[in-house]
């Protein structure tokens, strides 16, 4: 059985191998770290799935700014290949969604595959600017609250 809770302290090494084994070599060169550079992850909204004591899964939130407008970044999050296909991402990407609206955040944006992120309501963000070279079209956002990001463009930037 998979049991899921918010990320501690503890967990840090073992969410970090599990990001070192799902993702090339380099990760932390990608546009989307530098955001991060700095910046506590949203600590309510990192999960961690372990089963047997064993971490299965992981997904992290980092606030950031695109001007005025705060927006949760989400990302990284990663299922152990073992894992893989059992819709334990999913379950990562929907609780803690629901868990990002019950405190509050409006919007949610990321970088990566519309086909796959598409299911949860994310769509393309045009006018809003990840640091190069991240390809436009990989930009996501998803409104927690009607409208949330209606008017919203411009370089996204990390939280002070």
């Amino acid at each position: 059985m998979v049991d899921l809770r918010q990320e501690g302290p503890a967990d840090y090494w073992e969410v970090e191998a599990l990001y070192d084994l799902c993702f090339a070599p380099g990760r932390e060169a990608l546009s989307s770290y530098r955001l991060r550079d700095g910046v506590n992850p949203v600590a309510g909204l990192c999960l961690v799935a372990r089963e047997d004591g064993i971490v299965s899964g992981a997904i992290r939130y980092w606030p950031v700014r695109i001007g005025a407008a705060a927006a949760l970044l989400l990302g990284p999050v990663a299922v152990h290949p073992t894992h893989q296909g059992e819709g334990l991402g999913a379950w990562l990407i929907r609780e803690s969604l629901e868990r990002a609206r019950a405190l509050g955040w409006t919007r949610v944006m990321l970088v990566g595959d519309a086909p796959y992120y598409g299911r949860f309501g994310f769509a393309r963000l045009d006018g809003v600017e990840m640091p190069p070279p991240t390809n436009p079209a990989r930009v996501l956002g998803l409104p927690l609250v009607p409208g949330a990001w209606d008017g919203i463009a411009g370089p996204v930037t990390r939280a002070a």
